[in-house]
C-alpha cells in the first residue's frame, strides 16, 4: 500500500511533465512479492499499438504520454514503445493484436468491437449517454469497470479507462438536416450504436473509416456526412474544406471514453509493483487526455468560427427526439439478442436515469442563455 501511494503521488507529479524529458527517477526497489518468473533487473519490453494516426492531439498523444509515464516510474523497467494506426497493424485489428498475443497493450475505443462484444460499446459512449464526468463515476465508483472486466475476460484482454474526448460534435455534413427526413439516404461515417441510429432513421453508416480517411471521402462525396471527435481533431484535419455545415450536439457520443487494453497474460507476468505503475498511470492519463480535450476544443473552436467561417447549426428539436427515440429502440433491439449487452444495458441505464435527474437540478440548470 505504502509503495502504491507513493506510485499515485508520481504520477500526478510526472503526468505534468509528460511532454519534456524527464529527469532520472531513483530506482525503485523490487517488491518482495514478484512474480519468479521475471528477471526485474532485465527490462521489460511491450508494443502498444493504436487505432489513431501517430502523435494526433489528444487520442494520439494519450498513449504516448502513458508509456512515458510508465518508463518514468518504473525506472526504466518496463518500457513501452507506441506504434500509430498501420505501423504494426490495421486502427481496427487493435483488439485482436492484444487478444491474441500480438502485442501487449493497446489503445482505442471500445464500440469499435461491437460486432465481437455487443456489450463494449456502453464502455465508450452511446447516444445521448453519460458524459466524461458522468461516465468515470460509474466506471470507477457505479459497479462499470467490474462490467467492463466480465465483458473482456472471455478474449484475455483487461480493459482501463484511457481518457475521454468529452462532448462531441454532431458531425460535418454536406447537406442541410432540418427534419427527420433529411436522415433518408445520407451516407454518414458513424461507428458504434450512432450507425444504428442512423439507420433505423433511413441514413446509411459507415462504420469502418479511420481519420485520416474523412477529407478525401467527403471531398469525393463518397460520403455525405462524417463525425469524428471535435473542433481540436476536427481542425488539423481539415473538414473545415470540405463539408460547409458543421453540426451540433454530438447526441451520438456524449462523452467518449477511450481504453487501454492489456493481454491478460502478459499483465499476469508483471510483477505487483509494476502492474501498480500500469494502473495508476492508466488512471492519470485518462484525467489528463479530458483535460486536454477540454482545452483544445475551446480554442479550436474559435479558429473554426474566426478564422474558417465555419457554420455552425444545431440539430432541430425534433430530430434530437426522434434520435433518442429511436436510440431506445435500438439498445431494446439488441438486448434481446445478448445476454451481456442485456446486462450490461440494465446497469447503465438505472445509472443514467439517476444521473440525469441529478444533473437536472445542478450543471444543467446553470444553462439559459445562448452564446455571444
Amino acid at each position: 500500500m505504502y509503495r502504491l501511494l507513493i506510485f499515485t503521488f508520481f504520477a500526478s507529479a510526472l503526468l505534468l511533465q509528460a511532454c519534456q524529458p524527464a529527469p532520472v527517477q531513483p530506482q525503485i526497489e523490487a517488491s518482495t512479492v514478484d512474480n519468479p518468473m521475471i528477471e526485474t533487473s532485465t527490462a521489460i519490453e511491450w508494443r502498444l499499438v493504436t487505432s489513431w494516426p501517430k502523435n494526433l492531439p489528444g487520442l494520439g498523444m494519450a498513449p504516448e504520454n502513458f508509456a512515458r509515464l510508465v518508463n518514468n516510474m518504473s525506472g526504466g523497467r518496463l518500457n513501452i514503445t507506441v506504434y500509430g494506426a498501420g505501423e504494426l497493424m490495421p486502427a481496427f485489428s487493435v483488439f485482436d493484436g492484444v487478444s491474441n498475443g500480438k502485442v501487449e497493450m493497446g489503445h482505442s475505443a471500445a464500440y469499435y468491437w461491437k460486432g465481437k462484444i455487443p456489450a463494449a460499446q456502453f464502455f465508450s459512449s452511446i447516444p445521448f449517454g453519460l458524459n466524461a464526468q458522468q461516465m468515470n463515476a460509474w466506471l470507477y465508483h457505479g459497479g462499470g469497470m467490474a462490467l467492463w472486466q466480465e465483458a473482456y475476460q472471455p478474449f484475455g484482454v483487461i480493459p482501463m479507462a484511457g481518457g475521454n474526448t468529452g462532448m462531441q460534435m454532431g458531425g460535418w455534413f454536406n447537406r442541410q438536416i432540418n427534419q427527420v427526413d433529411d436522415f433518408k439516404g445520407l451516407k454518414m461515417r458513424l461507428p458504434g450504436s450512432g450507425g444504428e441510429v442512423l439507420k433505423r432513421l433511413g441514413g446509411i453508416p459507415v462504420r469502418e473509416m479511420a481519420g485520416r480517411e474523412l477529407y478525401g471521402a467527403l471531398q469525393t462525396g463518397s460520403i455525405d456526412a462524417a463525425e469524428w471527435v471535435g473542433p481540436y481533431n476536427d481542425l488539423p484535419l481539415g473538414l473545415s474544406k470540405v463539408a460547409k455545415y458543421y453540426y451540433y450536439p454530438g447526441w451520438h457520443e456524449p462523452g467518449s471514453t477511450m481504453e487501454f487494453i492489456i493481454n491478460q497474460q502478459a499483465f499476469n507476468l508483471l510483477p505487483q509493483d509494476l502492474q501498480a505503475i500500469v494502473t495508476v498511470a492508466a488512471r492519470a492519463v485518462n484525467q489528463d487526455m479530458l483535460d486536454d480535450y477540454t482545452q483544445g476544443h475551446i480554442i479550436s473552436m474559435e479558429t473554426l468560427i474566426n478564422q474558417h467561417q465555419v457554420e455552425l447549426r444545431p440539430f432541430p428539436q425534433e430530430v434530437l427526439k426522434a434520435l433518442l427515440d429511436a436510440r431506445d429502440e435500438v439498445l431494446q433491439q439488441e438486448a434481446k439478442k445478448d445476454p451481456m449487452f442485456a446486462k450490461v444495458m440494465k446497469a447503465y441505464l438505472a445509472n443514467e436515469r439517476q444521473v440525469k435527474r441529478f444533473f437536472y437540478y445542478t450543471e444543467d440548470a446553470m444553462v439559459f442563455e445562448q452564446p455571444h
